[in-house]
């Protein structure tokens, strides 16, 4: 899957090149961040029409990640749709589309700030999920062995940014995986001052590639800020 392996509180974790992590011992893959449905929310609050081809586009990098992981469960890290309106205003062959891809496995939407409810699109609403040794939420809150998003991380090297994942012992935090998600980058205070001196950026692409994530001599405290 040409995808970035490694431990989080002793689970087997995949980072994949599309940004979403696959936990091989469980068969789950996890998505963050997908928004859908923000071209509509756009257009309805602004008037400013963007092509609406963000929900199909995202789905169908999901489909190839199932296609290709065959996962038993899938989770939704929250922030799924760009608000409960645009939830509700998924043309119909999208939502035959999730229910496709919700069909023989099991489901789970993370509530996110987005989405802070409950959709009519099958699947279990939770706040958060423990698995294992790992705790799912959509926002990190300092505890350990958490995983999250909320934040879209990018990462730079050689003039280049990629949405990418952001790890260490305690908490990992993925990228935003939907079409028309923007970022943050990833030596941002409020995000580095989530990780200790080795955590480590895993920028997306064609593959996965781990670098060091650069670290600042002081950083402030963790503000909570919601993105």
């Amino acid at each position: 899957m040409n995808g970035h392996n490694f431990t989080l509180a002793g689970t087997a974790c995949t980072a994949l090149p599309s940004g979403a992590l696959y936990l091989p011992e469980d068969a789950t893959l996890c998505v963050s961040d997908l928004h859908l449905g923000k071209s509509d929310r756009i257009a309805r609050r602004s008037g400013v029409m963007l092509p609406p081809y963000e929900v199909r586009a995202t789905l169908e990098k999901l489909q190839a990640d199932i296609d290709r992981s065959k996962p038993k469960t899938v989770i939704c890290l929250g922030d799924s749709f760009d608000d409960l309106q645009a939830a509700d205003s998924l043309h119909d062959d999208m939502r035959l589309m999730l229910t496709g891809l919700q069909a023989g496995r099991k489901w789970i939407w993370i509530e996110g700030n987005h989405d802070p409810g409950p959709v009519d699109l099958g699947g279990s609403h939770l706040a958060e999920l423990s698995i294992g040794t790992l705790t799912f939420r959509h926002i990190a809150t300092m505890q350990p062995n958490e995983v999250s998003g909320h934040y879209h991380p990018k990462h730079r090297v050689a003039g280049r940014s990629r949405p990418a994942f952001v790890y260490d012992t305690q908490r990992l935090i993925l990228p935003a995986y939907g079409a028309y998600t923007g970022g943050l980058a990833s030596d941002t205070p409020v995000l580095l001052d989530l990780f200790g001196p080795m955590a480590v950026a895993v920028m997306t692409g064609n593959k996965a590639i781990a670098v060091p994530l650069t670290q600042t001599p002081q950083r402030p405290r963790f503000s909570g800020r919601s993105y």
